[in-house]
């Protein structure tokens, strides 16, 4: 009797480590492929950043010219800026100097630029060979040299060092962005051009300097190297300030209401469902909705910064609502009953000791809300963001496009050598906004949370 107990027990002991060692095993395994999920993922990230990177900050580098421009009086013939005059009116002066700008704008400032480059190159160019000349210069330098002398026309006569970029095509030619062993047919620049180019690198007349039109100039066909995102950044700020200021207190109110003092109810409880269904709906269906409602029917303008706020508002909308809501629950509801339990009023309850604590959840979930909306593309092309604009946008009224849609258009370009480099290059200024949004939101939940 005691023997069969005893095998029993042991057998008992026995099965019970068995399934013991058999959880230890799956526990292991759990962990082992929770560790490799983790490590995968943090890899392909850094797959994602190392190569935008790789592709990206050499665009942030351009081929520059460093050249003596001698503004000649035979070729800018114009007489002296116009001053206004005792006793002429505003108007009869702004015509004088109308005129003279339209003078200005008359002169061939592309001559002073092809003196200046034969001046570099110490030969004199034929008649034939000024289109290749002519070619290694951005088009786009001419005007800017008109645009220096409107500002100071006493450089009329003197001899001035400027920095001018040098084209895309060259610019592609001097990174070695081009197999520089293609036959002349395939080349982008015709044989006496890369000549050129190379004879004025080895003299220190081109070399790579920082870009600051990347930053400045805003998009740009004629001259596809002077390309930058003024526009588009300042159609993505201005979109960012319509969404912020209407996503976030109407977000922020609406899911308080719903949450503190809606009646619980079938209508609520619909409310609820499809808020939650809005988060899920594919962006290019508000895109939709603000083509039909805001450009359709009210009539805004086409391609503005207000209607990609208002749709990207909309779309935002949601995920503000409910994480919101989220923070709102995890407060525990014994801080409402003791605040009611001392008199508090219902309103006091929730503005004075329930808000305060969930503001860092709140803040994070709203920050982070418009983050997504600023890298939002498909919305944006629906309601025309994707023409070109050359000019940068003064009000929210005019006409821009944005961040992303830029990085759209710069990705399908013809010139791939040139904007394939400059597309990863804004897609690092766009992760670079979204980021520092990113680290806002966790700044201010580590500062309120430890405040409250």
């Amino acid at each position: 009797m005691s023997i069969s107990i005893e095998q029993r027990r042991q057998h008992r002991l026995m099965t019970i480590e068995k399934s013991l060692a058999k959880r230890h095993r799956k526990e292991n395994a759990f962990r082992r492929m929770g560790l490799m999920a983790v490590v995968t993922g943090m890899t392909l990230v850094a797959i994602l950043f190392v190569s935008i990177l790789m592709r990206g900050v050499p665009a942030f580098w351009q081929a520059t010219f460093y050249m003596d421009v001698y503004f000649d009086p035979e070729v800018v013939q114009l007489e002296p800026k116009p001053e206004r005059e005792s006793g002429e009116s505003q108007f009869a002066f702004n015509e004088r100097y109308s005129q003279w700008l339209t003078r200005a704008g008359l002169v061939n400032w592309q001559t002073l630029i092809d003196n200046a480059l034969e001046e570099a190159l110490g030969e004199e160019v034929e008649p034939r060979q000024l289109r290749d000349l002519r070619a290694l210069v951005t088009s786009g330098e001419r005007y800017a040299l008109r645009d220096r002398f409107v500002e100071d026309p006493a450089l009329l006569g003197q001899t001035v060092e400027l920095k001018m970029l040098a084209s895309a095509n060259v610019d592609v030619w001097i990174k070695g962005n081009i197999d520089r062993d293609l036959p002349d047919a395939r080349q982008q620049l015709s044989a006496q051009t890369r000549t050129w180019a190379d004879q004025l690198e080895e003299q220190g007349v081109i070399s790579n300097a920082f870009s600051t039109s990347l930053f400045l100039n805003t998009d740009s066909r004629s001259s596809q190297a002077s390309a930058g995102l003024a526009g588009a950044f300042m159609g993505s700020l201005f979109m960012m300030v319509v969404v912020i200021g209407l996503s976030v207190p109407l977000g922020v109110s609406s899911a308080i209401y719903l949450e503190e003092f809606a009646p619980k109810n079938r209508l609520t409880d619909l409310i609820e469902i499809n808020i939650n269904n809005l988060a899920a709906v594919p962006s290019i269906v508000f895109g939709l909705l603000g083509a039909s409602i805001f450009i359709g029917y009210l009539r805004l303008p086409l391609s503005a910064p207000l209607v990609g706020g208002l749709v990207l508002t909309l779309m935002t909308l949601p995920t503000i609502i409910i994480a919101t809501r989220a923070s709102l629950r995890s407060i525990p509801p014994s801080i409402r009953q003791a605040a009611l339990g001392i008199g508090a009023s219902r309103v006091q309850t929730v503005f004075h000791h329930v808000l305060p604590l969930a503001l860092p959840g709140i803040l994070t979930g709203s920050i982070l809300g418009v983050a997504q909306a600023l890298g939002e593309t498909a919305p944006l092309l629906l309601i025309g963001m994707n023409a070109f604009v050359a000019n940068v946008p003064g009000t929210p009224l005019e006409q821009s496009t944005a961040l992303p849609v830029q990085i759209y258009l710069w990705q399908g370009n013809e010139l791939r050598n040139f904007f394939e480099a400059r597309t990863s290059a804004a897609i690092i200024v766009l992760l670079g906004l979204m980021l520092s949004l990113n680290a806002l939101a966790i700044w201010l939940r580590k500062k309120f949370e430890t405040r409250w």
